[in-house]
């Protein structure tokens, strides 16, 4: 299933983040997120900034007890941190995918 997945990304190019999906889910079951970790890491790496309950300390920096902060799609969330937006630096080399996503789970918690 994969090979075949292989050609239509190279076949398709534009759809190759379509295709990256695919392969992720090919791969073997998706985890649940944990969210206690994900607590954790936050406080850990961005309350600093965005505060211990999600208002935030730095000025510019997103107001996560307001949902318009996190009305985006968990996979551009992660690629904000992974990649670092504004002032905010990249967290690539930093936090596991995985734990960005569990940031994020617990992120939805914070409203």
């Amino acid at each position: 299933m994969i090979s075949i997945l292989a050609l239509r990304a190279a076949a398709f190019p534009r759809s190759g983040m379509l295709a990256a999906m695919l392969l992720a889910l090919a791969a073997g079951p998706a985890a649940a997120a944990d969210i206690a970790r994900g607590g954790t890491l936050y406080a850990t790496h961005c309350a600093m900034c965005h505060g211990a309950s999600g208002t935030p300390v730095m000025p510019g920096a997103p107001n996560f007890r307001r949902m318009e902060a996190l009305m985006r799609p968990d996979m551009q969330l992660l690629t904000a941190i992974r990649n670092g937006k504004g002032a905010m630096p990249g967290y690539f080399g930093v936090l596991r995918d995985r734990e960005i996503l569990d940031v994020v789970a617990y992120l939805r918690t914070l409203s």
